[in-house]
């Protein structure tokens, strides 16, 4: 069953748009592989990226904020390149253009997600007390894509490089998995002092 992509803001695009049709903002990108490619380039498969700023739970279900949209840049049938977009006071701007392991695992993570056979409306989940990105596969397939409760039976698949004990592309139930972030969160009990 096909993922359900949700459309990006047409401000955010637009602003994409703008920065792969500027020599210099593709220029001074730190991205070899976009300076590098010959023909046409093109934003694809919008994904909304939210931060899950507390992974300690508080009352209620575990709430994410919208800090961004991000953009495959594909050259022909591969990704050479991502471009993320941010909330200004003034709307949707391009941040910046980048390249390195998150691009080939997350296009691993969606070809998973595709062969779950479920309908997902896929966005990606920061978890920056881990330094931990993963693909969120969020079941209301309607929702906005700017909302952000995780529901327990949402399915994140953490992206490589996935921090130290945690599988990547090992899809979990957001049940399953926030108990497990929470464990790594949690300073673990010092020991005792040998008697002197």
């Amino acid at each position: 069953m096909p993922l359900h992509v949700p459309p990006a803001p047409v401000p955010a695009l637009r602003s994409v748009l703008a920065a792969l049709g500027s020599p210099t903002a593709v220029r001074e990108a730190p991205t070899p592989a976009l300076r590098s490619v010959q023909g046409p380039l093109s934003p694809e498969l919008p994904l909304p990226v939210h931060v899950l700023d507390r992974v300690v739970p508080t009352a209620g279900a575990p709430y994410t904020r919208l800090a961004g949209w991000r953009f495959l840049i594909r050259n022909g049938d591969r990704a050479v390149a991502a471009a993320d977009t941010r909330l200004t006071p003034d709307g949707w701007a391009f941040s910046h253009f980048f390249e390195g392991p998150y691009l080939g695992s997350t296009e691993r993570a969606l070809r998973q997600a595709e062969a779950m056979g479920a309908p997902f409306q896929p966005r990606l989940l920061s978890v920056p007390e881990l330094y931990m990105l993963t693909l969120w596969l969020h079941r209301d397939i309607e929702a906005d894509a700017s909302a952000g409760t995780l529901q327990p039976t949402d399915v994140l698949v953490p992206l490589a490089p996935a921090p130290p004990g945690i599988a990547a592309h090992r899809p979990h139930q957001v049940a399953d998995l926030l108990p497990v972030l929470t464990l790594r969160l949690t300073p673990q009990p010092l020991l005792d002092s040998p008697a002197a």
